[in-house]
């Protein structure tokens, strides 16, 4: 990803298994803060970001540069990684915010009372969270923004690769007490609503590629709850000194299996390089996008036929070879890992007409299904057994000595824990997160109490401020002199 910086953010499903250790938003409390006082993994913002959604104290920035943070629509965990410019770069800081909040259960003596889980839906209670990805776009090429149309159908359907998969499916309602009730406990949420949906289970779905795919109402809008969309337009941050507008894709889940993690962001990535050299694929605008997005996710055929705008079906794979095919023709050879992109993405569509099951340990919609059809038939149970939807959450268990995939012997790994273990303490050298994780190491072995630290720029007290301006730029000579001048 020579020209892009990318990132993900990953909201955490928090499972309190012991009651004594009080709610799931005690508990994601106070892991942040042993991630920042006893822990010593960071600097606790004392700013508020923001007065409903990050203020004071919600989390903070991380030695590898990434952020670590309760989301108050909601009260997840939340963990952004730093940002990256490779893709392996981008899973291993990815698996290590997983690892980190491993540990701190383990530090804390609570491995066996709660567990967190990178899931994406809460079958019983009607909830999706999500995994969201951030794409840097060179504001110069999108002129009017309306090239970003381009992107539409590629996102519905990617989900035949991408998606998470999952066990039954939700239909929205008309009843809405139960979720206004839950609104009130979160002040950001009630401020910023304008409409509430009741949620049930669907009964006529067994299981389906996504798990959010139920739950996406728009293809755009800036609200993120009872309004989402595919994606939710935003800025670098709110003070904007970089001046790097950032796609945010808000329709993503989180992918257990590192192959379709990569698949799913360099894919991803390949597109926007077509849209923005002009180059993407036309004539395939999708008559519904939403409708569509449902219909691919519940398709049991796995046939997946999608309806133009204009006119007649396409299957899904071979929309998906349309951006594949122009990707080929206009940035083969480019470099090794846009190459090996490209021939994976081609293998895994060939193999998805062909044989799906194939992709096992690739494909977590493939693998998760594999599992749950081998219980089945070993427990002899039906579709709606509820242990079912048990499973679909242990697939998603952080800790890989907990999870159902540690066991996996056809995975594809794209990293190990070694390097994960790296991830950890030390940030991306390429990038403006090496900058700021120096910074903060800096601080700490400094005991600097009065600091701002933010995605674009770090302060110490009112006289010294070091801006990242360039997200492409380590800011390693900058930082070294910043830090001597305290």
């Amino acid at each position: 990803m020579a020209n892009r910086i990318i990132g993900l953010e990953t909201e955490f499903g928090c499972f309190v298994r012991d009651p004594a250790l009080g709610s799931f938003d005690e508990v994601v409390e106070r892991v942040k803060d042993y991630a920042f006082r006893p822990g010593g993994w960071g600097l606790m913002d004392r700013h508020s970001r923001d007065p409903y959604f990050e203020p004071a104290g919600a989390g903070g920035f991380l030695l590898n540069g990434g952020r670590l943070y309760v989301d108050a629509v909601g009260s997840h965990e939340e963990y952004a990684t730093p940002e990256c410019r490779s893709l392996v770069d981008l899973i291993r800081y990815d698996k290590a915010g997983q690892r980190l909040l491993v540990r701190i259960l383990r530090e804390l003596g609570w491995s066996d009372r709660a567990s967190f889980h990178n899931n994406n839906v809460d079958h019983f209670g009607g909830h999706t969270f999500g995994c969201h990805e951030n794409y840097s776009l060179n504001a110069e090429a999108l002129h009017s923004g309306m090239e970003l149309d381009a992107l539409v159908p590629f996102l519905v359907t990617r989900q035949i690769y991408a998606g998470a998969g999952r066990v039954g499916g939700h239909r929205l309602t008309g009843d809405w007490r139960r979720m206004a009730r839950d609104v009130q406990r979160h002040p950001a949420d009630y401020v910023f609503l304008d409409k509430i949906y009741g949620v049930e289970p669907d009964p006529s779905v067994q299981f389906q590629l996504s798990q959010r795919a139920d739950h996406i109402l728009h293809v755009a809008s800036g609200r993120v709850r009872f309004n989402r969309a595919l994606i939710n337009p935003k800025w670098d941050t709110r003070y904007d000194l970089s001046h790097s507008p950032r796609l945010h894709m808000l329709f993503g889940e989180s992918n257990v299996l590192e192959y379709a993690a990569y698949l799913k962001v360099g894919t991803t990535a390949l597109v926007l390089d077509l849209i923005e050299a002009g180059e993407a694929p036309s004539g395939l605008e999708l008559a519904d996008p939403i409708r569509t997005l449902r219909q691919v996710s519940r398709d049991p055929s796995w046939r997946w036929p999608v309806e133009r705008q204009y006119g007649g079906t396409i299957p899904a794979v071979d929309l998906q070879r349309q951006y594949l095919r122009a990707a080929q023709r206009y940035l083969s050879g480019r470099d090794a890992e846009t190459d090996r992109l490209l021939r994976d993405w081609e293998e895994t569509l060939d193999a998805l007409e062909r044989d799906p099951p194939s992709l096992s340990g690739r494909l977590d919609w493939v693998t998760k299904r594999a599992i749950m059809e081998l219980y089945i038939q070993s427990e002899g149970v039906s579709w709606d057994n509820e242990a079912l939807q048990s499973l679909d959450l242990e697939y998603h268990h952080l800790d890989p000595e907990r999870g159902l995939t540690g066991a996996l012997t056809n995975q594809v790994r794209l990293t190990d824990e070694e390097a994960i273990e790296r991830a950890l303490r030390e940030p991306p050298a390429d990038t403006r997160a090496y900058g700021r994780g120096k910074v903060i190491r800096g601080f700490l072995a400094q005991h600097i109490r009065n600091y701002v630290v933010e995605w674009d720029s770090v302060s110490a007290g009112a006289r010294h401020t070091l801006v990242f301006e360039d997200p492409f730029h380590n800011y390693a000579a900058e930082t070294e002199r910043f830090l001597s001048e305290l």
